[in-house]
Parts: C-alpha cells; sequence; structure tokens
C-alpha cells in the first residue's frame, strides 16, 4: 500500500499527460480529416473538369484569382461569406446536442420577410431603431422556426432532419405567397416584392471596405457561439448531453431545455442572416430570398465539423467558390451550376470523411 502511495503523485502525472495526448490526437484529427476531405473533393471535381475538356488546373486558378486574389474579389468573397456564417451556425449549434437540423433556408427566408414587413412599420423612427426592430423581428422568426422543430423532437420524438427539410419547403412557400400576394409592391410588377425599405433602414458597410456589416456580425455570431460552448456551463452541459442525452438526463440535465434553447438559437442565427441579407443587400423581400443560404450552410458547418470558430474560414472558402463562379463562367465558357457541382461533390467527399474519426489517429487505448 505505501508504494502506491508513493507511486499516486507518478501516476497521476502520467494519467495527465495521457488525456493531454488524447485530446491533441483528437484535435489534430479533428483538423486533418476536413482537409482530407477537401483535397479528395477537389481531386474528383478536377477529374470531372478534366472529362468535360477543360484545364483543372485553370479552374482552380481561376478560383483564386475570383475569389481572393485581388482586394476586390476578397471583399466579394467576404460579402458572400456574411449570410454563409450565420447559417451554419443554424446546424452547428444544435449538432452540440446530436441533432441534425438542416431547415435553416426556411429560418432564412421567414427572418427576412419579418424583416421587409417591421421595417416600414418604424418608418417614423430614427435608422439605427428601426434596423434594431427589424433584426428582432428576424431573430424571433427565424428562432420560433426552427424552436418549433426542437418543440416536435422533445414532446413528440419526430426525427428533426425530416421535420426541418420540410419546414423549410413550407417557410419558402409562405414567404412567395405573401411576397406575391398581400405583401405585394404594387409597383413592383414583373418581379414582385414587398415595399422597399427606407435608406435610413438598410445596413451600411464598414469604413474602408466595400463590405456591409452584416459580415461582422456573422462573425462576433462565430466567435460568441464558440465561446459559449467551450468556456460556459450551458455549452458544457449540451456536449454532455450531445454525447449521451439518456446518461445526461438520469444526471438531471434538463436535456428538453436544451434541445428548445439549442434549436431557438440556430434558428435566431438563420433568421437574422435573412434579416441582413434584405437589410444589406436586396432592400426587399422577393423570391431571390430562397437562394439555398440555409442550404449551403450545412456544407459548411460539416466542413468546420460543426465548429463555430471554424465555421469562419469554412464560410470564406465556400464564398470565394462561389464569388468565383461569374468569373470562370465568363473565362472558361462553363454554366453556372459547375460550382454548385462543386460544391455537391464537397459535400459528399465530407460526409465520406465522417467513417474517418477515431480511424485515421487510433488512440493509444485502442491499440492496447
Amino acid at each position: 500500500m505505501s508504494e502506491i502511495t508513493r507511486d499516486a503523485p507518478r501516476l497521476s502525472s502520467l494519467s495527465s499527460r495521457l488525456q493531454l495526448s488524447e485530446a491533441g490526437r483528437r484535435r489534430l484529427e479533428g483538423a486533418l480529416i476536413p482537409l482530407i476531405a477537401l483535397l479528395a473533393g477537389l481531386l474528383v471535381f478536377g477529374a470531372f473538369i478534366a472529362l468535360n475538356g477543360k484545364s483543372p488546373e485553370e479552374f482552380y486558378w481561376l478560383v483564386y484569382r475570383g475569389g481572393f486574389g485581388t482586394w476586390f474579389s476578397l471583399q466579394n468573397t467576404m460579402t458572400r461569406a456574411a449570410p454563409l456564417l450565420l447559417t451554419a451556425l443554424c446546424v452547428a449549434l444544435p449538432a452540440q446536442l446530436g441533432l441534425v437540423v438542416i431547415g435553416g433556408e426556411g429560418a432564412f427566408v421567414l427572418g427576412g420577410l419579418a424583416a421587409a414587413v417591421v421595417g416600414p412599420l418604424f418608418g417614423f423612427a430614427p435608422g439605427p431603431v428601426a434596423i434594431l426592430m427589424m433584426a428582432l423581428a428576424g431573430i424571433c422568426a427565424g428562432g420560433l422556426w426552427i424552436g418549433l422543430v426542437g418543440a416536435m423532437r422533445h414532446y413528440r420524438g419526430i426525427n428533426e432532419t425530416i421535420s426541418s427539410l420540410l419546414m423549410a419547403y413550407i417557410a419558402i412557400a409562405l414567404m412567395h405567397h405573401f411576397v406575391e400576394g398581400p405583401l405585394k409592391d404594387p409597383a413592383s410588377l414583373n418581379k414582385p416584392s414587398t415595399v422597399p425599405l427606407e435608406p435610413a433602414m438598410r445596413i451600411g458597410e464598414i469604413p474602408g471596405m466595400d463590405v456591409h456589416w452584416g459580415f461582422a456580425v456573422g462573425i462576433l455570431a462565430c466567435l460568441a457561439a464558440g465561446f459559449v460552448l467551450s468556456r460556459t456551463t450551458f455549452g458544457f452541459a449540451a456536449r454532455i448531453a450531445g454525447g449521451n442525452a439518456r446518461a445526461a438526463a438520469v444526471q438531471g440535465l434538463p436535456v428538453g431545455r436544451l434541445i428548445l434553447a439549442f434549436t431557438g438559437l440556430a434558428g435566431a442565427a438563420a433568421g437574422l442572416a435573412g434579416m441582413i441579407q434584405v437589410a444589406a443587400v436586396q432592400g426587399s423581400a422577393n423570391a431571390s430570398l430562397a437562394a439555398g443560404y440555409g442550404y449551403t450552410g450545412i456544407l459548411i458547418a460539416f466542413l468546420a465539423r460543426q465548429n463555430p470558430v471554424a465555421i469562419i474560414p469554412m464560410a470564406l472558402l465556400i464564398g470565394g467558390i462561389d464569388a468565383a463562379g461569374g468569373f470562370i463562367q465568363r473565362r472558361m465558357e462553363l454554366p453556372d451550376a459547375t460550382v454548385l457541382v462543386l460544391q455537391g461533390i464537397l459535400f459528399v467527399a465530407i460526409l465520406v470523411s465522417e467513417t474517418m474519426s477515431g480511424r485515421l489517429l487510433p488512440s493509444r487505448n485502442a491499440k492496447s
């Protein structure tokens, strides 16, 4: 017994080093897996381009040039990435609880529609007040919509992946109904839309940049989400519940309330993205709101392995590819859909790469 007592500090130190080593292994694997998936997807897409008689090298050079190669293209990339930062959070936040929510597109369009409706109601108020009320409207619309998905999962056991996807179609249909019907601006003829926002209600650009403030809001939201998940008891409880919900409930964690909270926050992020798109880019709600930002957010969240901070570089990457689409179309005479093919191949590569988790760098315990 005395020998065990004497060796206790050394054993404790060894255990701590092994735990740190295991944590480092997981972090390294978490960084390598999406990188390998990206490279594999780019290689497959390169073969696709070659089969179409085009040069993969030229394609990727044009992607770099059109998305990141100049200050103009980089600003365009940041503008394209702004809504993607928030729609990716709509997927990443529920994923902490093991939920796969893919209906961010619905929260996005409803958030934009709510902002377009609320804005003119505050025409008497100063611009910043009207913008704040529009943001609250977008947050509430998106939060309630995806929060309903969480409620159906918690109270009725309905699969959140299916329900969120179906509700996205409902939300898009509702948006079209209101934009082309009760909320249609009589002055909009061939392209139905809501009443345009007043200039004072529009979100301006960051000083010295041709990028609206929505990009900064998205960056701050991702950093705040990363802080909450890694540094607060709220985030810790979510990760515990995501690992084993039943065991977490046995230990007294409010799993149901966590589901409602995280799905509500997820929808709020997507709704805010829709509001920003209306107030900073479009100026009104119309059919172009349903441009797939919510669906692209799914790809970005998976590329980031549901890490809110890692969403930032992944959103810039996908935003750059999207920004380079027109440039590629002109220079290589490729259709617009080519970029969508690339995104689809990358998404499949990411899904396949998930099977490598725990196998790419096996732990010492697994070997023993």
